[in-house]
């Protein structure tokens, strides 16, 4: 793996243990009944972190595997990863 990869994977395991530190403190805020807006607040940011982790790692897919498939010439290959594209925006709608 090349060390711009290993950076941007350590990245995102950094900012999804975040991620997971904040989930946790949600659960704390929701057990000891804290303001119903400042819960949604810390969900909304939460939100927001995952969709920087899961745009981290799309583009890195585009980067490796998908530039990668596009160099092979192989249009099976090429084919299999645009499908995956696809099917993955088809399921976010």
């Amino acid at each position: 793996m090349p060390d711009s990869q290993s950076a941007d994977a350590k990245s995102n395991v950094n900012r999804l243990n975040r991620i997971a530190g904040q989930v946790k403190g949600i659960g704390r805020m929701i057990e000891d009944d804290r303001y119903c807006i400042d819960v949604l607040t810390q969900i909304a940011a939460v939100k927001a972190a995952l969709g920087k982790v899961e745009s981290g790692v799309l583009k890195q897919h585009a980067a490796c595997c998908v530039a990668e498939a596009i160099a092979s010439g192989d249009e099976q290959e090429q084919r299999q990863k645009f499908s995956e594209l696809v099917d993955l925006i088809e399921k976010r709608r």
